[in-house]
């Protein structure tokens, strides 16, 4: 039995001249939690568009739950994007946005259990009240709760968020966490999530990937975030290693 979600082979990205993603090669387990942490620029969004089949590699190989991208089903991966790079002026209810998770196109008129299913999504992540809000009523924190339901309602063995808590306040990122964590303990699902927040990454995931073109590292948090590996991603980090992160993991 594979036991691998995703894994990539000597994978490489190139725009023109300019190396995104140079050599990657790394297997991600099953049902594990993997922060991809790196400078602006360092190729993060790109390699999670390479999983969703946005890009393709110039070079290498990208194995997705033991299939080439093209033989994934709908029901595979489930997709979170920044907020920042959404219009929120768009003319529609969040009842709609997340049914197009479900059915994969916009609705005409929802069936009955169609409208069950979002509602019932919607509810999962603490957005059943905003159903029929228009989406540019909505804050940052409940917009990406929308986003995160539209994810979701399908229960995708892979979830793949970018910059989930940009924008939003520390208990909206608490609460985002904890949903987060818990459909992955109840699917048993692998988690792909791209942060800035080190301290974030720390105390949620399993694995930290450590991106800047190249994977510097790809190791447990308490390893990945040594001074070493730090400074070899961002340069000069200035602070020291265990002075970065407060209280224990998974708390």
């Amino acid at each position: 039995m594979n036991d691998i979600a995703i894994e990539l082979k000597n994978l490489s990205v190139n725009f023109a001249r300019y190396s995104a993603l140079d050599n990657l090669t790394l297997s991600i387990p099953k049902g594990t939690f993997v922060s991809i942490v790196g400078p602006n620029g360092a190729g993060k969004t790109t390699l999670l568009k390479v999983i969703l089949g946005l890009i393709k590699p110039n070079h290498g190989t990208i194995t997705i739950l033991g299939k080439q991208i093209d033989e994934l089903s709908a029901f595979d991966l489930g997709y979170v994007p920044q907020i920042k790079t959404l219009d929120r002026t768009f003319p529609a209810l969040p009842i709609e946005l997340v049914s197009t998770g479900l059915n994969a196109k916009w609705p005409g008129r929802l069936k009955k259990h169609d409208k069950n299913i979002v509602i019932d999504t919607l509810e999962r992540v603490g957005a059943g009240n905003l159903a029929k809000r228009p989406l540019n009523k909505l804050s940052g924190g409940e917009l990406q709760r929308v986003y995160l339901a539209r994810a979701l309602i399908r229960k995708p063995k892979i979830l793949i968020l970018d910059e989930p808590a940009t924008g939003i306040d520390w208990i909206g990122e608490k609460d985002i966490h904890k949903i987060i964590d818990e459909y992955k303990s109840e699917f048993n699902a692998t988690v792909i999530m791209v942060t800035h927040d080190w301290e974030s990454a720390y105390h949620h995931a399993d694995f930290v990937l450590l991106l800047n073109k190249v994977a510097v590292c790809f190791d447990k948090p308490e390893d990945a975030f040594s001074e070493d590996y730090l400074s070899q991603t961002f340069g000069h980090v200035g602070h020291k290693h265990e002075m970065l992160f407060s209280g224990s993991r998974h708390d």
